[in-house]
């Protein structure tokens, strides 16, 4: 069976769509171009109200390609799935398959039954109470030499704004043998560069599943597996974020000189109303203790322009934040309503216009600092972590792409080279581009 996974949303999405790609491989299953599939995955992201929409458009399409295609069947997974449920077998009926977050692991058996069972349809969106430990999916040629690793599911936060909790239900910290069994496995297959991954990570075990391993205590375990050489961690809360874990940055080699900790608005009256439970004070003491134990960090964060009440001068005082924190990249994104969450009974609502005017100024300002510290890194030195072929540019000689430990990517020229496919090479950066660096390997 030839299969196409499409993939919406954050990094742990990719991390299932990844998942659920080696589990249908392992099954005999062939992973297809779109136009050759006969079954589809949708992995669906509902934080924000336009990746919603992007899955109704591609089931289109998809429709479209079963007028030519009789007996193609689609799956529809992740938080979209868990916030609608069934009702996407009324409007498509191709639909078979709905599952939610917690349903992950029982997913490439259920298209399996369904490959066999024409009039077949089945929903896995029940919450469970604990992490559903998937198998290991690890065989097969490796493809990169980063990896995500899932060490938690669901968040106990509930910021007005956010509706995680209510499409990956409450938190549940994975055990740590298995987190650490799975890194284990990564370094083995030739893995360097890992990302632990959940929705708070600075809260991992602090629920009725954690097995009494906190978060720093994770952080350094993983750190010490023989061959990790990176270690990086998203999302953190900037609330439950540990000194032991601040700390971690200027003592462990291996973990990566870069933090997402998302700050959201500059405004500590936006950020009372957005429940997230800081001030402005507080997350830049964090910006303060970071630098004081690992001065060349790199740190991203998230915004919401437009929340509910949002006036010029908070808004005036989110984009005074950014060469405050110093931040060197951020994701920005227009405020929408979601069903179910408190923000969306807030009042008064900001005009379409004047938060898309918003959205371009901080992006503006934002993409300024970022060229400005891409160009400050011409002529340094970066070891690079290789992960492929790059783009070739006015030469005939080999390019590659990889990132550097602060995650920022690099292509490079490296004539006569052998295969560097999972090295790590040092690169004289030679030029800034938007967005990456340009740079030439050093002998």
């Amino acid at each position: 069976m030839k299969f196409h996974v499409f993939t919406f949303g954050c990094q742990m999405n990719a991390a299932d769509s990844g998942w659920l790609t080696r589990s249908l491989e392992n099954m005999g299953w062939e992973k297809a171009p779109a136009d050759q599939a006969k079954a589809f995955i949708v992995n669906t992201c509902s934080v924000r109200e336009k990746p919603e929409q992007k899955l109704y458009s591609e089931l289109g399409r998809i429709a479209e390609h079963l007028e030519r295609e009789p007996g193609l069947f689609c799956a529809v997974g992740g938080c979209v799935a868990q916030q609608v449920g069934a009702k996407l077998w009324n409007r498509f009926p191709f639909v078979r398959l709905v599952f939610g977050t917690d349903g992950v692991a029982q997913a490439p058996q259920a298209m399996a039954r369904i490959a066999r069972e024409p009039r077949l349809r089945v929903s896995l969106l029940d919450f469970s109470d604990s992490y559903i430990e998937r198998d290991a999916a690890l065989p097969g040629p490796l493809d990169s030499p980063r990896a995500f690793v899932n060490i938690m599911q669901g968040c106990d936060n509930f910021c007005t704004y956010c509706i995680v909790p209510y499409v990956r239900g409450r938190q549940k910290s994975r055990a740590s043998e298995a987190v650490l069994a799975e890194c284990r496995s990564l370094a083995e297959r030739g893995v360097k560069d890992v990302t632990l991954l959940g929705q708070n990570v600075n809260s991992y075990g602090r629920d009725k599943g954690g097995d009494g391993t906190s978060f720093p205590q994770l952080l350094r375990a993983v750190a010490a597996v023989d061959g990790i050489e990176r270690v990086r961690f998203t999302t953190s809360h900037p609330k439950d974020i540990a000194p032991e874990v601040v700390a971690a940055f200027g003592e462990l080699e291996n973990i990566c000189p870069t933090l997402h900790l998302p700050v959201q608005s500059g405004s500590d009256d936006v950020l009372r109303r957005m429940g997230r439970n800081y001030t402005v004070e507080k997350y830049l003491g964090i910006v303060d203790a970071l630098r004081r134990a690992r001065p060349d960090i790199s740190l991203t964060t998230d915004f919401i322009v437009g929340f509910p009440g949002e006036t010029e001068e908070d808004f005036k005082a989110t984009l005074e934040l950014i060469p405050r924190a110093g931040f060197e990249g951020s994701f920005s994104f227009i405020y929408s309503d979601r069903p179910g969450v408190a923000a969306a009974k807030m009042e008064p609502k900001i005009p379409a216009e004047i938060k898309s005017w918003r959205l371009d100024e901080l992006q503006a300002l934002q993409n300024a600092r970022q060229q400005s510290i891409l160009q400050g890194l011409v002529s340094s030195v970066a070891p690079v972590l290789v992960e492929g072929p790059g783009k070739r540019r006015d030469s005939d000689a080999p390019a590659w792409r990889g990132r550097d430990a602060h995650g920022r990517t690099v292509n490079f020229l490296a004539p006569a080279s052998p295969d560097l496919f999972g090295r790590i090479v040092n690169v004289r950066v030679t030029e800034a581009k938007k967005h990456s660096l340009w740079g030439e390997i050093l002998p």
